[in-house]
């Protein structure tokens, strides 16, 4: 353990913080979960799955009923982990997500309140075991399907360096609702609509990239590009181990539902012998069956914990 000197201690006492500018530090959270959007008309179809993400409906300035992504300010002796954690189950009553951090937002004016750097977190809920309540500063909490389409503008490639800027433009619509007024809740059928574009610069290989938030729709601060950071921090975890997944799902699944979640994140069908393949080492069969209408009993699984705390 260090131990101060002497001398170190009296230099500490006449050290004068005020002589520098201090940010606020705050924690903004993007919390996924797999979404049934709507039911099928068929007999034999399931329902229809989607990625959404949880939105908070401000009701204070500023930014009045714009949406946000959940989140607030540090306090003293908390680090910032401990702050998303607090903050999640305060305004939504999430307490059991896997979080995760991703990237720290600095941005000068991004707040309109003053200088406030942001650490954004990543978590992951199963929808069907989360139940969002009032917090102290949020109006409504509503899922969102998320849907970000991802075009490239220019690719400009020399030698030694290139620059490539890509356009995503978010789309999302409001169809799961956890209202924290629902006899009062004037949100439902919201789609928001966003575009955020990305600019990477190689220069001697080495890449730099920057954000431009083109149309922020009803997106609160600059919580447009959080939600396209976010994305595709889980959609690179999901393509690079994929273990990040399990983190959607409940405690018991079939085989099949996996699947799905992955190909959701992923925005592509996977094989599935390939798939089931890649996955045995992180599954377990339960003695477990699952049967409903129009289908044939499926097993279920559960999560190899050897293999996720090797």
């Amino acid at each position: 353990m260090y131990r101060m000197s002497k001398e170190e201690k009296e230099f500490l006492k006449s050290y004068d913080m005020s002589k520098y500018d201090r940010p606020s530090l705050t924690a903004d959270i993007a919390v996924f979960a797999i979404l049934q959007t709507k039911e099928s008309d068929e007999y034999r179809k399931d329902p229809e799955r989607k990625l959404g993400i949880l939105l908070i409906n401000r009701k204070d300035y500023p930014y009045k009923n714009c949406w946000a992504l959940p989140g607030g300010f540090s306090n003293k002796k908390e680090d910032l982990h401990d702050t998303a954690l607090r903050e999640l189950r305060e305004e939504t009553g999430i307490d059991n997500a896997y979080i995760t951090s991703f990237g720290v937002f600095s941005e000068p004016g991004r707040d309109p309140r003053g200088w406030i750097v942001s650490q954004a977190f990543l978590a992951l809920v199963d929808r069907a075991e989360t139940r969002v309540k009032a917090g102290s500063d949020a109006g409504d909490a509503a899922w969102f399907s998320i849907d970000i389409t991802r075009t490239e503008l220019k690719k400009h490639v020399l030698k030694t360096k290139a620059e490539i800027k890509t356009k995503y433009e978010i789309r999302l619509e409001q169809t799961d609702v956890d209202s924290l007024n629902s006899s009062q809740s004037q949100s439902n059928g919201v789609v928001i609509s966003a575009i955020v574009e990305e600019t990477r610069v190689f220069d001697n290989h080495h890449e730099s990239i920057s954000y431009e938030i083109l149309d922020s729709g009803s997106l609160a601060f600059d919580h447009a590009e959080i939600i396209v950071r976010a994305f595709k921090s889980l959609h690179k975890e999901a393509d690079d181990e994929g273990r990040i997944i399990f983190d959607l799902m409940p405690e018991k699944f079939t085989l099949y539902s996996l699947q799905e979640a992955y190909e959701i994140v992923l925005g592509e069908k996977l094989t599935t012998p390939n798939f089931r393949r890649k996955i045995a080492p992180y599954v377990i069969e339960t003695t477990d069956i699952i049967t409903g209408a129009g289908h044939r009993p499926a097993k279920l699984f559960k999560r190899n914990l050897d293999a996720f705390y090797e």
